[in-house]
């Protein structure tokens, strides 16, 4: 994630920030150019960016709840922005709580489609497309607690979000129940958008020889291996960090690519974050570098895997050794074996193929207006 500044007083403002801290400008983002803006009023519910084309903006529609920061043409036809309007069904607002939690799971949506869109991967809506369509549902778990509780998963391009996740103390209860070392509502973003994209980029995208011979064969049953999961906890084999990212991921092949996909997104934006810190990692003991990095580049379009996994191993052990020092757990509990960081690279072409394609698509569109 990137840093901003304030256009009005040149303070350093973040992806989350509705006013600037210092000079009190409304602040907004413009997801088509990636810029967090300071504005002016406009007049009624038009403002004028600053850091942008000085075309009148307006703000999505869930920014009345504070749910959303982003912008939209002022005089286009859409009330919502890139990110919301992907949003099938959210909880009754009307109830405080659940208001609450819809909102830290737009935050950490927001944060999804930001290096989707960094990307250029492909984001059609429901409406635009009723077999492709990517669609979000944020449930609350019924009120007879002898019901079944809402399930995160993915369905042909349908995510559904359980509200229970936007809960920290039902979050590290579900953490501890399924012996999981990470778990987080981003995490939970980035593993179920890769379901999406495994049938948009990989099965429709003619990649599935090249994908069986990275994860195995997805036609084994997967409601069984879903169900052989759940039944008996992770039977992940005792060696299985030698080749998956995660137990979990053991569990099926299409659930080792989610995860894959998930940390490749967790990787990037991790390392997007120390390039914008300027970030450079010189530990005075290490006489061989093996822990030393100096992230200078920005990981959505430079670099390639070896350059990204030479970077990202000092920043994990140095991220991990300051949790240590507070008395936290590991902020990055992983171990990437040769065979994983071959899965990433999977990804990472995949990705970087796709960003590409995307590009020159767009450039092929422009000469042709």
């Amino acid at each position: 994630m990137k840093l901003f500044r304030c256009q009005a007083c040149g303070n350093i403002v973040y992806f989350e920030n509705r006013t600037c801290g210092r000079c009190g400008h409304r602040l907004g983002y413009i997801p088509e150019s990636g810029i967090m803006s300071a504005l002016d009023p406009a007049g009624g519910p038009n403002w004028t960016p600053r850091g942008a084309d000085g075309a009148l903006r307006r703000f999505c529609a869930n920014a009345d709840h504070d749910a959303c920061n982003w912008l939209i043409p002022a005089n286009g036809p859409d009330r919502l922005c890139r990110a919301c309007r992907h949003n099938d069904t959210i909880p009754d607002i009307a109830v405080p709580e659940r208001l609450a939690a819809w909102r830290d799971l737009e935050f950490a949506k927001h944060r999804l489609f930001y290096s989707l869109l960094r990307w250029g991967l492909p984001l059609a809506t429901r409406a635009e497309d009723r077999v492709h369509g990517l669609a979000f549902e944020f449930l609350a778990d019924p009120p007879d607690p002898a019901a079944p509780k809402v399930l995160t998963g993915h369905d042909n391009g349908v995510i559904t979000i359980a509200l229970a996740e936007a809960d920290p103390a039902e979050v590290e209860r579900r953490r501890s129940a399924m012996d999981e070392p990470y778990r987080t509502v981003l995490g939970h973003f980035r593993h179920e958008v890769g379901h999406h994209y495994w049938d948009l980029l990989v099965r429709d995208g003619g990649r599935l020889e090249t994908f069986r011979a990275a994860f195995g064969d997805e036609r084994q049953d997967y409601e069984e291996a879903l169900a052989r999961h759940y039944r008996e906890g992770a039977p992940a084999p005792a060696n299985w960090r030698e080749t998956f990212v995660s137990a979990y991921a053991t569990t099926h092949p299409w659930e080792d690519f989610a995860e894959t996909w998930a940390h490749y997104l967790h990787i990037v934006d991790t390392l997007d974050t120390a390039d914008a810190f300027g970030l450079s990692l010189a530990p005075p003991i290490d006489r061989e570098g093996a822990y030393r990095a100096r992230v200078d580049f920005d990981p959505y379009v430079e670099g390639d895997m070896d350059q990204i996994m030479e970077s990202w191993a000092p920043v994990a052990i140095a991220m991990n050794s300051i949790n240590r020092a507070m008395g936290r757990p590991d902020l990055y509990p992983f171990v990437l074996a040769p065979a994983v960081v071959k899965k990433l690279g999977f990804v990472h072409d995949l990705v970087r193929r796709t960003a590409t394609e995307s590009q020159e698509t767009r450039g092929l569109e422009r000469l042709a207006s």
